[in-house]
């Protein structure tokens, strides 16, 4: 065994135990983190919980639970429950906590009753970015990634798709009163039952041309003569894939050029790279996204150690 890296004994007592602190290298992101959070004015900011109650058992402090939130989305954590298990075993979360374990409905619970004060808190990064003179440069690059919505291209409708839908339909119809025409000719050969399920399918297609119509209707009076039945204010978009598409939103991130930082963002619905003005911007899909941006930067000055 003495030709092997051979590790501590577990078991082994040790006089002076090791700082938590040494664990983690003092380039770490983690870092970033813990001092961008203890200067917020959380109280200002509207978290609730910054005074403790007099009574009852003690709460955890919003600025631990906020941490335990900006780690889990730097890190694409972002359920609440594997937010608790990572604060029971990661290293940087229990330097980044001081060895607090919260278990998974207070961290949901904090996220929810927080929303507003969370994207007070993306300003307040904004703000620093500004007062470090990060954005700066007047260069910046443009470009655009889509994202899937929760609504399936089945329950999407364009012109062409609703025509070929309809046209699809007719052709069943004819096919089967065309099978129809010919039972009548064969007579009592074909069974009752046949001609029964025959009549059953042409009044399920006729029941589903009125839908169709009636969703035709809705379709024409949007602006973009489109409609989803799942997810309104998502669209269908064309993918680089040959002959793919998918139903989501374009989001349009503007970059600097310098220190690579998100300056600022827009969430459409329209496919195109470039957005014209006349498309709207999608009500409450930016709050998420511009939690992402700021958390994005968060990690790039940690690592640049624009932070200090």
């Amino acid at each position: 065994m003495t030709r092997f890296v051979v590790g501590d004994d577990r078991s082994q007592s040790t006089l002076f135990p090791e700082r938590l602190d040494d664990y983690l290298g003092e380039d770490n992101p983690v870092r970033a983190i813990d001092v961008f959070v203890d200067e917020l004015d959380l109280a200002g900011l509207g978290f609730g919980g910054v005074e403790p109650e007099a009574t009852g058992r003690p709460a955890y402090h919003p600025a631990t639970l906020l941490k335990i939130y900006v780690y889990g989305y730097l890190n694409r954590v972002q359920s609440s429950r594997r937010l608790e298990r990572e604060c029971q075993r990661n290293i940087e979360l229990v330097w980044l906590t001081g060895r607090l374990m919260p278990d998974f409905k207070t961290i949901a619970d904090f996220r929810k009753d927080n929303g507003d004060a969370i994207r007070k808190v993306c300003r307040e990064f904004v703000v620093l970015c500004r007062r470090l003179e990060l954005f700066s440069e007047a260069s910046v690059a443009i470009d655009g990634s889509k994202f899937k919505a929760v609504n399936t291209r089945d329950r999407n409708f364009t012109q062409a798709k609703m025509q070929r839908r309809l046209a699809q339909i007719d052709e069943s119809i004819a096919r089967y009163l065309s099978q129809l025409d010919s039972a009548d000719r064969q007579g009592e050969a074909v069974p009752e039952a046949k001609i029964t399920r025959l009549n059953e399918k042409i009044a399920t297609l006729r029941q589903e041309i009125q839908r169709l119509n009636g969703l035709n209707t809705l379709m024409m009076q949007t602006e973009d003569k489109q409609i989803s039945l799942t997810d309104p204010d998502a669209r269908s978009m064309a993918t680089s894939g040959r002959g793919s598409g998918m139903v989501g939103y374009n989001v349009q991130s503007a970059v600097d050029t310098k220190h690579h930082l998100i300056v600022t963002h827009e969430v459409t619905n329209n496919g195109h790279r470039s957005t014209p003005p006349h498309v709207r911007k999608v009500p409450g899909r930016d709050s998420c996204i511009a939690a992402r941006a700021w958390l994005f930067n968060l990690l790039l000055l940690s690592r640049k150690r624009l932070i200090e």
